[in-house]
């Protein structure tokens, strides 16, 4: 089964990332990783670091002559801001005359507070440093490999956006448009409606001018999907619990729906359900408001979800908090970040569902290698209906 670790700190020298149980005979350049890790430092809004990093990961095993071993497969990014944190980030101690002052000012909405009574640290950075959505670019490195893989078996991710500060764009209800998709590519904020996509840059626009931050909404959509990914029978094998739990484990997301999603609330059950009709003796549905899965299972339809990513917690008008040295008020410490980072999001949304859908594959389809995988999956048994 695929397991993987993250570790390293936003300013610290490097990311890295370990991805185990890829099976072997895979095709995986550094430079197909590269192309992922850019897409995600595009993005209207986005702040000052994506402008000193060049992120590029590389592979220190797993791999040899360009194809996976079976073994763990490690990637190594280096943070070229790293040059100026040295001393401020030093795994030594400098000393308290060298040492820089202490963050007591914690960030609302961030992890600042709740961290550092957790892991009992009177300084902020401490928490900042691995709380910082810079982690998110190992996760689109390690994501490659698996949207790799699952490629190679007819499955594909994109993402898009539609919604940011209330700003909103049609959502993607084909997964089979290739023209949809390569018009979000060339968006400043991932959104293939252009009338949509200039609103949104304006209201980033007044974002930054107010020194604000806005949020918003990216649509994930999973097309080539088999049958069958997934599970009823435990609530952990469950598909949309898996996906579901991936998506809000990134920074700042904090809902996530499927299909309808909240809409069904409010919609008779004749209006919800997918009905089920005949062509040329195969099984079909004229709508996908389950977005894909039913019963914990893929059903063969596009799996579509939308996560809500919250404003991020880093204002240039800091607001109010407390200095947790003294108790008395103060404003919320300043850290470079984004006015908003949706359509970077999307891509780490895509990152994420390649990777939370290697395990639900391969417990259908496993093998060590790839050639073992193609063989279970072509001697794949017929419909026990015909």
């Amino acid at each position: 089964m695929i397991k993987f670790l993250t570790a390293g700190e936003s300013h610290g020298p490097a990311l890295t990332g370990i991805l185990e149980g890829m099976p072997a005979g895979l095709e995986i350049s550094e430079a197909e990783i590269a192309s992922d890790l850019a897409r995600r430092q595009l993005g209207h809004g986005r702040g000052d670091r994506m402008k000193i990093e060049r992120d590029h990961a590389r592979i220190l095993s797993g791999v040899r002559y360009g194809k996976t071993l079976g073994s763990p497969i490690t990637l190594l990014i280096e943070n070229r801001d790293w040059e100026n944190w040295t001393e401020k980030m030093s795994v030594s101690d400098p000393g308290e005359s060298a040492r820089i002052p202490r963050l007591a000012s914690p960030r609302p909405g961030h992890a600042d507070l709740a961290g550092s009574i957790k892991y009992h640290q009177n300084d902020i950075r401490n928490i900042i440093e691995r709380s910082s959505a810079r982690e998110t670019a190992m996760r689109v490195a390690l994501g490659a490999i698996c949207r790799k893989f699952l490629r190679e078996f007819g499955i594909e991710i994109h993402a898009h956006v539609v919604n940011i500060g209330g700003v909103t764009a049609p959502t993607h209800s084909s997964a089979s448009s290739s023209d949809f998709w390569e018009r979000a590519e060339k968006s400043p904020v991932r959104s293939a409606d252009d009338a949509a996509a200039k609103e949104m840059m304006e209201v980033i626009d007044r974002a930054i001018e107010s020194k604000d931050t806005v949020g918003g909404i990216f649509e994930v959509v999973v097309a080539g999907m088999p049958i069958g990914l997934g599970s009823f029978v435990h609530h952990d094998r469950r598909l949309d619990g898996i996906l579901a739990q991936a998506m809000v484990s990134i920074h700042a997301m904090k809902a996530v729906e499927f299909g309808m999603g909240f809409d069904v609330a409010n919609t008779p059950g004749s209006g919800v359900h997918d009905q089920l009709f005949t062509s040329a003796h195969n099984i079909i549905r004229q709508s996908n408001s389950a977005g894909g899965i039913e019963g914990g299972m893929s059903n063969g339809e596009p799996i579509v979800m939308r996560v809500a990513m919250k404003p991020l917690s880093s204002l240039m008008q800091p607001l109010a908090s407390v200095n947790l040295e003294t108790g008395e008020a103060a404003e919320a410490l300043r850290e470079r970040s984004d006015v908003c980072a949706v359509p970077a999001a999307a891509v780490v949304g895509e990152a994420m569902a390649c990777l939370a859908l290697m395990n639900p594959f391969l417990e259908k389809f496993g093998g060590d290698s790839m050639a073992e995988i193609r063989a279970h999956i072509a001697s794949t048994p017929p419909s026990p209906w015909r």
